[in-house]
């Protein structure tokens, strides 16, 4: 049995509900997700960032707006969950031909007074492979 919509158990509940939306394409379902929260906010790769859940909604709104969702594997990368907040890091894969590189995103939960709510999405796209200096010790500004 479904949990109701918004009332989201663990972050990973709300993780699936904001996937379930994506790939049906339904904005109602798809802002359930969201925090109300001012500092809510979605960071799309070449998309302005959207803060708060009116523009969370308007970029959602223009994203859907051909009718459809968008169809995703998901493979979870990191996992970091507390007592009030959650961050889960996943590789999202899309199942189009021909396939594209994965993205990645970062999704930040809160716990609210009626469950687990997202508070940031950022999709990234895929990484360059790494320089040979990653392993050898040197951070990034030495």
């Amino acid at each position: 049995m479904s949990e109701p919509m918004g009332c989201f158990a663990t972050p990973q509940a709300a993780e699936d509900a904001f996937y379930d939306a994506l790939e049906a394409g339904d904005l109602s379902a798809m802002m359930a997700v969201w925090a109300d929260s001012a500092a809510s906010c979605c960071l799309l790769p070449m998309l302005p960032l959207a803060v708060g859940a009116p523009q969370i909604e308007r970029l959602w709104q223009t994203l859907f707006a051909h009718g459809h969702g968008f169809e995703l594997q998901i493979a979870h990368r990191l996992w970091i969950e507390q007592d009030d907040y959650a961050v889960h890091l996943v590789e999202e894969q899309p199942l189009a031909t021909p396939q594209p590189p994965p993205l990645y995103a970062l999704h930040v939960f809160t716990r609210t007074d009626t469950g687990w709510r997202l508070l940031v999405h950022q999709n990234s796209p895929t990484p360059p492979p790494a320089p040979a200096w990653i392993g050898s010790g040197q951070t990034a500004v030495a």
